[in-house]
């Protein structure tokens, strides 16, 4: 099968499934927060898989305690082969944290200016992007900018997209609002916020991220492209009424869950940031986030009051983001979990 039919497949399939969603999944919702709490995060994840997800892969780093790793459902399903806590996932906007701390390193430095706009950066986008000369870098990575999402464009994610194909989505469109008046979370400011890190490096900002984050946390099994992996070692995602394993479309970073708990802690407990930069960071970002691209749900969150970092992979997504709700029910479970376990 040809790669547009493959895309065209994918359209229809976002329709069929959203039709199928609003039919089926809320009441899923219903049961999956009031049914009795297993005793165990392996349990949990077995249910997860019982309420529809193709797999799951969790980790757990709590102080005090030896980590956990759990795994449910499959790797991959036509293979028939069971899921891995050490896979590969596509962490999506997750990498927004790595993004946000390159930066912040890069203005410690001196080699980027918080209060610099995007006319000083990116002087070729003046008069194609509305307040070019009003949006600074510290809106876009705050997600206060105004400018349009790209990825909110129609089919968009049936056919990934480079810098320039992505960025031409939104030029010349009006702007969402006033720079610094309104917040609207938009992966627009992170392909500009890209672009200008790759120019003041005058390399790949991914180059600098492994040499200032992923070195130094031994972060092994972190990677900015599907093209840097073995795609056996990716865990397949699927995307309700899709009948296709989407692991092989390309949308960024790629990381064990092991790897993003032990960056996540090292970026709650101060240890990644040399002297200075951590009140930097803390004025422009925060420290969790989440993930979603067709077929991949990603959370990774510091739960300070159990001393405990928790990530947590889900292989499948829907239309409708019922399976993002439903995820979130399932983590606030595996926190209660933990915190029983602890009071034992």
């Amino acid at each position: 099968m040809t790669k547009k039919n493959k895309k065209r497949i994918l359209r229809i399939a976002l329709l069929v499934g959203t039709v199928v969603s609003l039919f089926f999944v809320p009441w899923l919702l219903v049961k999956a927060w009031i049914l009795p709490l297993p005793d165990t995060i392996q349990e949990q994840a077995d249910e997860a898989i019982g309420h529809g997800f193709d797999g799951m892969i969790v980790y757990v780093d709590q102080t005090g305690k030896p980590p956990q790793y759990i795994a449910s459902g499959w790797h991959n399903k036509a293979s028939k082969i069971p899921a891995n806590p050490h896979a590969l996932f596509k962490i999506a906007s997750i990498s927004k944290l790595y993004n946000a701390v390159a930066v912040t390193k890069l203005v410690s430095d001196g080699r980027l200016s918080l209060d610099k706009t995007i006319a000083d950066y990116l002087p070729e986008l003046v008069n194609r992007i509305e307040n070019a000369d009003k949006i600074t870098l510290r809106l876009m990575i705050q997600h206060r900018s105004g400018i349009p999402n790209y990825t909110d464009a129609p089919n968009f994610w049936a056919n990934p997209l480079g810098y320039e194909e992505s960025l031409a989505l939104i030029l010349d469109k009006p702007a969402n609002f006033e720079p610094g008046e309104d917040y609207e979370y938009c992966n627009t400011n992170y392909l500009l916020i890209g672009k200008i890190m790759d120019n003041a490096l005058g390399y790949s900002n991914f180059q600098f991220v492994k040499e200032k984050i992923l070195e130094p946390l031994h972060l092994n099994n972190t990677f900015g492209s599907i093209s840097e992996v073995n795609i056996d070692d990716v865990m397949s995602g699927y995307h309700v009424g899709h009948p296709f394993d989407l692991k092989t479309d390309d949308y960024g970073m790629l990381a064990t869950a092991e790897d993003v708990g032990t960056f996540l802690r090292a970026l709650n407990d101060g240890s990644l940031f040399e002297p200075g930069e951590q009140d930097i960071y803390t004025s422009i970002y925060e420290y969790e986030h989440a993930g979603w691209v067709p077929g991949y749900q990603s959370f990774a969150k510091y739960h300070k009051d159990i001393d405990a970092v928790t990530i947590e992979f889900y292989s499948t997504t829907d239309p409708k983001l019922y399976n993002w709700n439903l995820s979130e029910i399932i983590n606030s479970r595996i926190v209660k979990i933990l915190k029983k376990q602890q009071e034992q």
